[in-house]
């Protein structure tokens, strides 16, 4: 009842702070650069922001319909609590008389976590730029309602067709295209995924896509990090990165020629935002990376891929669910499994009902499978799930001998991060793990972390 009645008001509230914005936004009238997409874009904000620097103003920390509104309105939430909403009301309409930013740039990173998100931020942003980085299933449960299969269109009017799709991943494009939509100049998209490029032809702006093929020549993981060649020039980060990053480094490049910047578009000051592959030193000698800071089978597909390359004798994975699937749930997380089978790994540690129910069993029967038809010794690939974090705790704990690279990647809601705590050799480190302060540190001390 309380999610309904939220779901409910979410654009009725969002508006109020929406009105506020919009009208400081006039006021301020900066080139606005949007960077969207399903997993990715914090990383491609960062990776634009080295080369803007202090040119430009960025949306750190929002990418929402409140977010945003906030970000332009100057206004914070610091403790996450209820109590905080009351102030944030009375200070929205007193937040349009600030002195507007000094930055003629602004570049934010926008999210559609639901219908009539991305119209809701284009429509408010007019975006003069686009960088839109991915499109796959992610929040898709908030999309079923908009699905119909094809055999059943026959049965709805003309005018209802336009807001129903034969399937979540068109209904999640279509939503993203807005920002497409409400561009007025320049737009350079991931030219791979053909739900994106036909969201094209709903824009006015100039067009770029960015395919792989064309452009990626090289990908390789070393001990010191990872290496790119793109159109024949070099980048080196001393991150461990997944191939995909490279849609983002081509975005960034793409924008950068648009602007006729003076940059050189290197990277040497790209730091990583928290939980998207940092890597720190364990107890016991162990590797730890830490993508935890949320996940989606695209994004567990690009970070399994990378973890595959990385040079280490012993691997372990411990993955949690993937959140907000909806009819996509069983499916997606079977897919999971699927990959994970094609790995050669030493334990797969599992949390989470959705990995129980769904990767666990589906696992099992595949490794059962390839055991029988190869004759190969039982043994490789250790699964284990567990319901809750704090049990996949005492079984991490319990095996881990040393010299073992373990990555950690699942949803936030099973604070994976609160696993990798104790395990981190300097214990400075864990400012450098993602959702801090005292209202997770509260979640994670209920969770028995």
């Amino acid at each position: 009842m309380i999610a309904w009645f939220k779901q409910k008001l979410y654009f009725p509230i969002a508006w109020y702070f929406r009105f506020f914005a919009a009208i400081r936004l006039r006021h301020w009238h900066p080139e606005i650069i949007v960077i969207t997409g399903s997993s990715g874009k914090t990383t491609l904000l960062h990776l634009v922001e080295v080369q803007l620097g202090n040119a430009a103003k960025y949306s750190h920390h929002a990418n929402s319909s409140f977010g945003i509104p906030f970000d332009i309105l100057e206004l914070h939430r610091k403790s996450l609590r209820q109590s905080e909403w009351f102030g944030l009301f009375f200070k929205a309409p007193v937040a349009v008389f600030k002195k507007v930013p000094k930055e003629h740039l602004y570049v934010v990173e926008a999210d559609c976590d639901r219908p009539n998100e991305g119209k809701f931020l284009a429509s408010l942003l007019h975006p003069d730029i686009v960088l839109w980085v991915s499109s796959s299933r992610t929040h898709s449960m908030n999309f079923d309602s908009l699905v119909i299969p094809r055999s059943a269109k026959w049965r709805i009017g003309r005018d209802e067709k336009k807001n129903v799709f034969s399937n979540v991943e068109e209904a999640i494009a279509y939503e993203y295209g807005y920002f497409l939509e409400y561009c007025s100049g320049f737009a350079a998209i991931n030219g791979d995924t053909p739900l994106m490029t036909q969201q094209a032809k709903r824009s006015k702006a100039k067009i770029v896509l960015i395919q792989k093929r064309q452009h990626l020549q090289k990908y390789r993981i070393t001990g010191n990090g990872t290496e790119f060649i793109i159109d024949t020039r070099q980048y080196r980060f001393p991150h461990l990165l997944p191939e995909e990053l490279f849609y983002s480094i081509a975005l960034t490049r793409a924008v950068i020629e648009h602007l006729h910047s003076d940059s050189t578009i290197a990277f040497s000051h790209f730091s990583l935002p928290t939980g998207r592959s940092s890597v720190f030193a364990g107890i016991k000698n162990t590797t730890i990376i830490d993508s935890t800071y949320n996940a989606n089978l695209s994004s567990m597909k690009a970070i399994l891929a990378m973890f595959a390359q990385f040079p280490a004798k012993k691997k372990w994975v411990v993955l949690s669910d993937m959140m907000e699937l909806g009819n996509e749930e069983q499916e997606e997380h079977e897919k999971l499994a699927e990959i994970l089978t094609d790995m050669t790994l030493e334990r797969i540690v599992l949390v989470g009902k959705r990995t129980g129910a769904y990767t666990y069993p589906k696992l099992l029967s595949l490794q059962e499978g390839r055991r029988i038809a190869s004759s190969a010794k039982r043994g490789h690939n250790q699964v284990v799930s567990f319901l809750q974090t704090k049990d996949a705790k005492g079984y991490i704990e319990k095996y881990l001998i040393g010299g073992e690279a373990i990555l950690f990647k699942g949803s936030q809601s099973m604070l994976l991060e609160g696993l990798i705590e104790p395990l981190l050799k300097n214990k400075s480190d864990v400012a450098k793990l993602p959702r801090r302060g005292a209202f997770w540190e509260e979640k994670r001390k209920k969770a028995g972390l």
